[in-house]
């Protein structure tokens, strides 16, 4: 039976100013394409659900264990993925890079953590703030797809490293792993007795002709992993402060709920009413929003084949971030140049792959008419 769908709702300048200020906090003739947000109003569900809560006055402390939380989230995991945890596995956290940082603390032996680069920038050096080395394994800018190298994350292991951050879906690859490949990278870490913190914020953003597979969907993974997850990266509500880690061990959840409380940092309640909004009636407006990135994706590779046929784009499976390689323009930092003669504001690739050139992510959420001018104004800079 098809879903009764909700559209998605193009926000104007002047709404995406005041709604959402870090990405669009830069000068009036810039567009920007930066930050993982989404030019689009917030699901009037979710946002009703978030107003009827301050209505109701709850700005006060969230319960330590949310039930109902849990419960939203394990029906929509099985709904979407079909696959999902018991409630119990599933536990409140600030957001997703808390969460990882929190399971690495507590959960993690003291070996150092191998990270995937190019990889999430926020979480550089994550590895650093928990006491541990980080391993960097490269995916070379030359490679044709974006893969975990097997031998290459054996040797690490090898090496001391106990723990591996696993981004899945993939920010900023695009890439969605396939069953076989976290299979793989399985058999790897547990040949090891290594763990993996798999952060999965993205995984309702895979787009047609892929699909999302929880690293903990694997057989033989709930003793040595946790997953991180959240809504707020697909409903836009980052600013709540609500996500998810999911603990399918009771061994690691006893040793969770152990620690003192300031290790985890709390949570908002807004947060919650959102997540729970989001999960238990957001799948209308979640089917426009990836129907809409999907445009997106198709219009990002016209554009590009008619305005800059020298910047190579591998295939966009999930998020809506694509990592775009212009080097064949001769620019090292090709973001710069794109911010000071295309007056478009791009993240640049060296934060994610350090020592890279030419490298940008750029954000696809935007209106069909803006995604045009970025690229119009991204051809007339690094040509």
């Amino acid at each position: 039976m098809s879903i009764a769908r909700r559209p998605v709702v193009d926000l104007t300048d002047e709404e995406a100013r005041r709604s959402l200020p870090l990405k669009w906090g830069v000068p009036e003739d810039v567009i920007p394409a930066w930050v993982a947000e989404m030019d689009y109003a917030v699901d009037p569900v979710v946002l009703g659900a978030v107003q009827q809560a301050l209505a109701d006055g709850i700005t006060g402390y969230p319960v330590e264990r949310d039930e109902a939380l849990a419960t939203s989230y394990a029906a929509w995991a099985g709904r979407h993925f079909g696959w999902a945890p018991e409630p119990e596995a599933v536990h409140a956290v600030v957001d997703v890079t808390a969460g990882v940082r929190l399971a690495i603390d507590v959960l993690s032996g003291p070996g150092g953590v191998v990270f995937p680069t190019p990889g999430y920038n926020a979480q550089h050096g994550l590895a650093r703030v928990t006491g541990r080395a980080e391993h960097l394994l490269e995916v070379p800018t030359s490679a044709d797809r974006c893969e975990i190298d097997l031998e290459a994350l054996d040797r690490l292991f090898a090496q001391g490293a106990q723990t591996l951050l696993l981004t899945q879906p993939h920010n900023p690859w695009g890439r969605a792993f396939t069953r076989a490949e976290l299979e793989g990278i399985r058999d790897v870490v547990v040949a090891h007795g290594a763990r993996v913190v798999s952060d999965e914020i993205h995984a309702p953003l895979v787009l047609p002709g892929a699909e999302h597979v929880s690293y903990l969907s694997i057989e033989g993974t709930h003793d040595h992993a946790v997953a991180v997850v959240a809504a707020s990266k697909a409903f836009n509500t980052a600013g709540l402060r609500c996500a998810q880690l999911v603990v399918p061990s009771a061994a690691d959840r006893e040793l969770l709920a152990a620690e003192p409380m300031s290790r985890n940092d709390s949570w908002s309640p807004l947060g919650v009413v959102a997540a729970r909004a989001a999960y238990d009636h957001g799948d209308p407006w979640l089917a426009s929003l990836v129907e809409r990135l999907d445009q997106q994706r198709t219009l990002l590779g016209e554009l590009l084949a008619e305005h800059l046929p020298e910047v190579r784009m591998r295939p966009l499976e999930a998020t809506y971030l694509a990592w775009l390689d212009a080097s064949a323009y001769g620019h090292d930092d090709a973001a710069v140049v794109a911010l000071e003669r295309g007056r478009v504001m791009v993240s640049p690739g060296a934060s994610y792959a350090p020592g890279t050139t030419g490298q940008v992510r750029l954000n696809i959420a935007t209106s069909p008419a803006r995604l045009t001018e970025i690229v119009e104004r991204l051809a007339k800079a690094w040509r």
